[in-house]
């Protein structure tokens, strides 16, 4: 389900709507995010764990609502991203056991050729490897900006940084990550 368009200044006032209580504004607002947070959370963790990361990210953010200040120039996205990625961290400190999804599942989607999704499950197998390979500083803007995606001045709000500090990292992040990708992967990127 793509997320439910909405203007800043429509989102402004849910937000301050889900902040004086109401719930069907709140649920607007979770229309709006819950496909970008549940992508950034399913490509960080398994899926069944992302599952409930996304829940407990919504709840914490509910929760947490009346802490949300507009005037602090945090957009509700970046403020919503940094409970999103507090929660994937304390998922991986306290379920330190479980393993990543085998790249070996069958896809039960029977409209998708074999051959292509054993392709796409190779390149993502190539590209989660090489993920692996880079500082955790260059992996976070990365799943932040190509899975989260979110823009730039959200992703400087999320880390703490900068625009032009993301727009760098990013940059090098890229580049290292191309380095760490074999020839026929980088070409197509």
């Amino acid at each position: 389900m793509p997320p439910i368009p909405l203007t800043e200044a429509e989102l402004k006032a849910l937000v301050r709507q889900a902040q004086e209580g109401s719930a069907e504004a709140f649920g607007k607002v979770y229309d709006h995010y819950f496909l970008q947070v549940y992508r950034y959370s399913a490509f960080r963790l398994p899926a069944e764990i992302a599952e409930d990361i996304v829940a407990d990210v919504f709840v914490k953010a509910w929760e947490k609502l009346s802490t949300y200040k507009d005037q602090q120039d945090i957009p509700f996205g970046a403020w919503l991203f940094r409970i999103a990625r507090h929660t994937v961290i304390d998922a991986y400190r306290t379920q330190r056991g479980f393993e990543e999804v085998s790249e070996t599942l069958p896809d039960p989607d029977v409209y998708n050729r074999a051959e292509s999704a054993f392709e796409r499950k190779e390149t993502l197998r190539i590209v989660r490897k090489a993920m692996d390979g880079l500082p955790a500083r260059y992996r976070e803007v990365l799943v932040l900006s190509f899975i989260g995606e979110l823009p730039h001045s959200d992703i400087a709000r999320v880390l703490r940084m900068t625009e032009g500090g993301v727009r760098i990292l990013k940059l090098r992040a890229l580049r290292k990550l191309e380095g760490l990708l074999p020839p026929e992967i980088a070409e197509r990127a």
